[in-house]
């Protein structure tokens, strides 16, 4: 697909672009759109989806392109992983890091990996070797790096991990080890950790208008990952047991205390890390807080 400016849905320079990435990270980037209060909709067969914002235009492209239209200000924004702006060696702005893939929060890695019955250990076992990746040049470099002599670096069309038993190693991303696993691979090394990135084009990031709707929108999502793993608590507590509820409650951040009716009352409110709510809930009923309510979060704004 070969996609310009004047591709996009509507001519107006004064909207901001978006490029959406297609393929592995699209379902959770739509997702954390919608928790960032914007509704994207997915035409049949259409590589541009519709924000319900007027001055947001859309277009959808493979992560591993999307630093490349960019960087030549197709689009004013996108989304993409760090690996592929390395890969390509695009010249944007990065706004800012969005800790999320497809599956997890964690990192993803390019992995070196040989099957397990392999005799290679290290790098420097592959002198002479065939390697085949999608991440053909950050993989060179990582062995030029190292001074060791390979004989090819060939790029894989997918199905990476089977081809580790035609050549003599592989270089594929994993987020959790499963993968190279179930196909009986063994890992070398680790090349690149990779996270997604909200990027611009230089030329719009100079643009005041265009930065600020930029820095708003990486607000925005940055808020709905931190929503990700934390709860809402709200619970009525007696005055006389304040300090024992304080005591339990995360040190961080003040919860929030409002007066009730009733004078030896008090709503407390608070923000928390998903992951202790199961302890922390009952031990704040035994210390005395009742109607305690718990609640998911769209956006946590620091």
């Amino acid at each position: 697909m070969t996609l310009n400016s004047s591709s996009l849905a509507s001519p107006s320079r004064s909207n901001l672009r978006i490029g959406l990435p297609k393929g592995s990270l699209q379902d959770s980037t739509l997702d954390l759109f919608a928790r960032a209060g914007y509704e994207v909709t997915l035409r049949d067969r259409s590589y541009f989806p519709v924000i319900d914002d007027p001055t947001i235009e859309a277009v959808m492209f493979r992560a591993q392109e999307m630093s490349r239209y960019v960087e030549d200000g197709v689009v004013d924004i996108g989304i993409t992983g760090y690996d592929w702006i390395i890969e390509n060696g695009s010249s944007v702005q990065e706004v800012c890091e969005l800790t999320y893939s497809k599956a997890t929060s964690r990192p993803a890695r390019w992995v070196l990996a040989v099957p397990e019955e392999s005799r290679i250990t290290r790098p420097e076992d592959l002198a002479g070797a065939i390697i085949a990746t999608e991440l053909v040049n950050v993989t060179r470099q990582y062995f030029q790096q190292r001074n060791i002599p390979i004989r090819k670096v060939e790029f894989s069309w997918g199905a990476t991990e089977v081809k580790a038993r035609l050549v003599d190693a592989i270089v594929d991303i994993t987020e959790t080890g499963s993968s190279l696993k179930a196909n009986k691979l063994r890992e070398v090394d680790t090349i690149l950790t990779s996270t997604t990135r909200l990027i611009a084009n230089k030329n719009s990031w100079q643009d005041a208008a265009k930065r600020e709707r930029m820095e708003d929108l990486s607000m925005l999502l940055r808020g709905a990952i931190a929503a990700r793993q934390k709860i809402g608590l709200k619970m009525n507590v007696p005055r006389e047991r304040m300090s024992d509820i304080l005591r339990l409650l995360p040190a961080e951040k003040s919860p929030t205390i409002n007066p009730l009716a009733d004078d030896a009352w008090v709503a407390v409110e608070v923000i928390v890390e998903e992951r202790i709510e199961r302890e922390l809930v009952p031990r704040l009923s035994r210390a005395g807080a009742t109607g305690i309510i718990s609640y998911p979060l769209s956006k946590v704004i620091p």
